[in-house]
């Protein structure tokens, strides 16, 4: 059967991870978690007390640095030179650095070319920020997931309550602001919706729908290749 990548982005807390693990489980497709990769070297910068703003040291670190993702029934398990970090990268501490992290050009050159090589056997879902325009500019199918603020630090707020993390809706919702200013505004790959992606707004839609939503969307394209 012919199989195509997908590619999701959309702004943080927008459902992208879990929307893209839900889609790629139901294509039998595999799930590469990008945004992991990039909180993988926050993660590592932060052990090191380094200036996250120092791009020589990030870029270098990156190169030396093992980044594996290992799928799971609950999306990809993470690995930082063979040490387990998968609950680690989600901490407030890495959330706050890894928009830093990845607007460095060193970083992001070398973290597209290992994104694109992990998709080059087509049947992939990628989500980040700048995956239909810089990481999968081919990709068969691109979608752009958005959700209004309020809804997007509902989510974030109630994941870090599960997961048991200190959390504050209000501070969620500055911090959800502050992060798009970032995303959309830094001078490498900033966050855009390419021009021939699909839209979904998610405010009002559950994970299982719009992965649906997806998964017509990917057949759609499938039978029209």
């Amino acid at each position: 059967m012919t199989k195509i990548n997908i590619a999701i982005d959309g702004p943080a807390g927008a459902g992208k991870s879990t929307v893209a693990k839900t889609a790629a489980s139901k294509l039998q497709y595999v799930y590469i978690d990008t945004g992991a990769m990039y909180r993988a070297l926050a993660w590592a910068a932060l052990n090191h007390n380094a200036d996250i703003q120092d791009e020589a040291f990030l870029s270098s670190l990156l190169r030396r640095t093992n980044i594996e993702l290992q799928p799971s029934e609950d999306g990809n398990r993470v690995f930082v030179n063979n040490e387990e970090v998968t609950g680690a990268i989600r901490s407030n501490e890495v959330t706050a650095a890894v928009s830093d992290v990845s607007a460095h050009a060193g970083v992001r050159e070398q973290m597209v070319n290992k994104q694109k090589e992990l998709a080059a056997g087509k049947g992939a879902v990628l989500d980040g920020r700048d995956i239909g325009t810089t990481v999968l500019p081919e990709a068969e199918l691109k979608v752009y997931l958005i959700a209004s603020v309020e809804e997007r630090a509902k989510r974030r707020h109630l994941e870090n309550i599960e997961k048991g993390l200190r959390s504050e809706l209000q501070m969620m919702q500055k911090d959800i602001q502050a992060r798009d200013e970032k995303d959309a505004g830094r001078e490498i790959s900033p966050l855009i919706k390419a021009e021939d992606a699909v839209e979904i707004d998610t405010t009002n839609l559950s994970i299982p729908e719009t992965a649906d939503r997806i998964c017509e969307l990917a057949e759609e394209r499938i039978r029209k290749s």
